[in-house]
């Protein structure tokens, strides 16, 4: 069972279940970050990360993140995703912001109504609990935090987003 910063995680070497499929559609639009596992684009935000995803004609989705910097200045990076693997889930995408690196971004929860998204990588390494609104309601909240330790993430390094 691996450790992180001294916790044994549970759940961590099983293989990340994601949800079955997702309507594109329904999932374009902005995303507001509620939480996060540290992300090395996401260092210098302060608050107000948001996502946007647009479908484009080809299938693929542009994904344009953006944050507040301590600064005040407004951080942003352009990416697009794809299709992890043609025959799998479209639940599980691959993102590219700087080719050739693409990174993992797995749908691991999502509400029937596309208000929230549990969102995670299979290495664990992070994790982000996403809202269509600046605030997710508390037991909503709690039990995707309970899903994400119960999945193997180290929730106890999730870090808060505030939004202004």
């Amino acid at each position: 069972m691996p450790i992180f910063l001294g916790v044994t995680i549970a759940g961590a070497n099983r293989p990340l279940p994601v949800v079955p499929s997702i309507d594109l559609n329904r999932y374009a639009g902005k995303w507001y970050e509620i939480e996060r596992l540290p992300f090395r684009f996401e260092k210098d935000c302060a608050s107000d990360v948001t996502a946007h995803y647009t479908l484009r004609p080809d299938g693929t989705v542009e994904v344009r993140n953006a944050c507040k910097q301590t600064n005040g200045k407004v951080k942003e990076s352009k990416g697009t995703a794809k299709l992890a693997d043609k025959k799998g889930p479209n639940s599980k995408l691959k993102v590219t912001f700087f080719w050739p690196f693409a990174g993992d971004y797995w749908v691991l929860d999502l509400d029937p109504q596309y208000q929230w998204s549990l969102v995670g990588a299979p290495d664990r390494k992070y994790l982000w609990i996403l809202s269509r609104s600046t605030n997710l309601d508390g037991k909503i909240y709690d039990q995707l935090v309970d899903k994400a330790q119960s999945l193997g993430f180290d929730a106890t390094q999730l870090i808060r987003t505030k939004h202004t």
